[in-house]
Protein backbone atom coordinates (compact mmCIF):
# COMPACT_ATOMS: atom_id res chain seq x y z
CA UNK A 1 0.00 0.00 0.00
CA UNK A 2 1.15 3.71 -0.39
CA UNK A 3 -0.23 7.04 0.14
CA UNK A 4 -2.46 8.32 -3.35
CA UNK A 5 -3.29 11.58 -2.30
CA UNK A 6 -3.53 14.11 0.40
CA UNK A 7 -6.17 16.69 0.41
CA UNK A 8 -5.66 20.42 0.74
CA UNK A 9 -8.95 22.20 1.44
CA UNK A 10 -8.44 25.82 -0.51
CA UNK A 11 -11.08 28.42 -0.76
CA UNK A 12 -9.47 29.98 -4.19
CA UNK A 13 -8.28 26.93 -6.76
CA UNK A 14 -6.45 29.41 -9.30
CA UNK A 15 -4.44 31.06 -6.34
CA UNK A 16 -3.67 27.95 -4.42
CA UNK A 17 -2.45 26.55 -8.22
CA UNK A 18 -0.15 29.26 -8.62
CA UNK A 19 1.36 28.92 -4.97
CA UNK A 20 1.78 25.29 -5.77
CA UNK A 21 3.32 24.79 -9.08
CA UNK A 22 5.62 28.70 -9.02
CA UNK A 23 6.80 28.82 -5.73
CA UNK A 24 6.94 25.41 -4.49
CA UNK A 25 7.75 23.83 -7.50
CA UNK A 26 4.95 21.12 -7.94
CA UNK A 27 3.57 20.10 -11.36
CA UNK A 28 -0.02 19.05 -12.40
CA UNK A 29 -0.41 15.52 -12.44
CA UNK A 30 -4.08 15.34 -13.13
CA UNK A 31 -6.53 17.96 -13.33
CA UNK A 32 -10.56 17.51 -14.18
CA UNK A 33 -13.63 19.89 -14.40
CA UNK A 34 -15.77 18.31 -11.54
CA UNK A 35 -18.29 21.44 -12.22
CA UNK A 36 -19.62 24.45 -11.12
CA UNK A 37 -16.23 26.36 -12.30
CA UNK A 38 -14.35 23.76 -9.75
CA UNK A 39 -11.98 21.04 -10.32
CA UNK A 40 -10.10 18.25 -9.26
CA UNK A 41 -6.28 19.17 -9.08
CA UNK A 42 -3.56 17.06 -8.57
CA UNK A 43 0.12 18.00 -7.51
CA UNK A 44 3.60 16.23 -7.58
CA UNK A 45 7.13 16.35 -7.50
CA UNK A 46 8.86 14.70 -10.65
CA UNK A 47 8.91 11.21 -9.84
CA UNK A 48 6.53 10.81 -6.41
CA UNK A 49 3.96 8.42 -6.20
CA UNK A 50 1.82 10.61 -4.19
CA UNK A 51 -0.36 13.69 -4.85
CA UNK A 52 -1.58 16.91 -2.77
CA UNK A 53 -5.09 17.30 -4.16
CA UNK A 54 -6.26 21.23 -4.40
CA UNK A 55 -9.88 20.50 -3.22
CA UNK A 56 -12.63 23.47 -3.04
CA UNK A 57 -13.64 24.06 0.31
CA UNK A 58 -16.99 24.79 -1.28
CA UNK A 59 -17.37 20.77 -1.75
CA UNK A 60 -16.52 19.92 1.62
CA UNK A 61 -18.87 21.86 4.48
CA UNK A 62 -16.81 20.69 7.25
CA UNK A 63 -13.32 21.16 5.88
CA UNK A 64 -12.07 23.30 9.02
CA UNK A 65 -12.35 19.75 10.42
CA UNK A 66 -10.53 18.65 8.12
CA UNK A 67 -6.87 20.70 8.38
CA UNK A 68 -3.78 19.31 6.70
CA UNK A 69 -1.10 17.52 8.12
CA UNK A 70 0.94 16.74 5.52
CA UNK A 71 5.28 16.76 6.13
CA UNK A 72 7.52 17.11 2.93
CA UNK A 73 11.09 15.68 2.49
CA UNK A 74 14.04 16.83 1.04
CA UNK A 75 17.97 16.29 0.79
CA UNK A 76 19.47 19.69 1.84
CA UNK A 77 16.87 21.35 3.99
CA UNK A 78 19.11 23.86 3.75
CA UNK A 79 19.07 24.83 0.56
CA UNK A 80 15.48 23.83 -0.32
CA UNK A 81 15.08 26.69 2.42
CA UNK A 82 17.07 29.48 0.26
CA UNK A 83 15.30 28.52 -2.55
CA UNK A 84 11.91 28.64 -1.08
CA UNK A 85 12.57 31.95 0.59
CA UNK A 86 13.56 33.49 -2.85
CA UNK A 87 10.32 32.41 -4.11
CA UNK A 88 8.59 33.77 -1.76
CA UNK A 89 7.87 31.25 0.68
CA UNK A 90 6.41 32.62 3.90
CA UNK A 91 8.33 30.52 6.70
CA UNK A 92 6.81 30.47 10.39
CA UNK A 93 9.39 28.29 11.35
CA UNK A 94 13.22 28.17 9.47
CA UNK A 95 15.36 25.12 9.52
CA UNK A 96 16.44 23.72 12.99
CA UNK A 97 17.74 20.49 15.16
CA UNK A 98 14.79 18.44 16.48
CA UNK A 99 15.01 15.31 18.17
CA UNK A 100 14.39 13.29 14.93
CA UNK A 101 16.16 15.62 12.70
CA UNK A 102 16.10 19.24 10.65
CA UNK A 103 12.82 20.37 10.04
CA UNK A 104 10.93 23.62 9.28
CA UNK A 105 7.41 24.92 9.08
CA UNK A 106 6.32 26.66 6.01
CA UNK A 107 2.55 28.39 5.00
CA UNK A 108 0.38 28.50 2.63
CA UNK A 109 -1.48 31.67 1.35
CA UNK A 110 -4.81 30.08 2.89
CA UNK A 111 -2.59 29.94 6.05
CA UNK A 112 -2.59 26.00 6.34
CA UNK A 113 1.26 25.20 7.79
CA UNK A 114 3.37 22.16 6.35
CA UNK A 115 6.04 20.84 7.55
CA UNK A 116 9.88 20.46 5.66
CA UNK A 117 11.77 17.41 6.61
CA UNK A 118 15.49 16.47 5.90
CA UNK A 119 15.56 13.10 4.27
CA UNK A 120 17.06 10.89 7.43
CA UNK A 121 20.49 9.29 6.66
CA UNK A 122 19.46 5.77 5.73
CA UNK A 123 16.86 2.96 7.11
CA UNK A 124 14.06 3.40 9.74
CA UNK A 125 14.35 4.68 12.60
CA UNK A 126 13.04 2.47 15.08
CA UNK A 127 12.74 2.68 19.45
Amino acid sequence: MKIATVAVYVADQKAALQFWTKQIGLAVRRSHSVGLDLSWIELCDEGAESCLVLYPRSMMPDWAERKPSVVFECEDIDRKFRELIAMGVLFTQPPKRLPWGMFAIFQDPEGNWYGLREKPAQGIARD
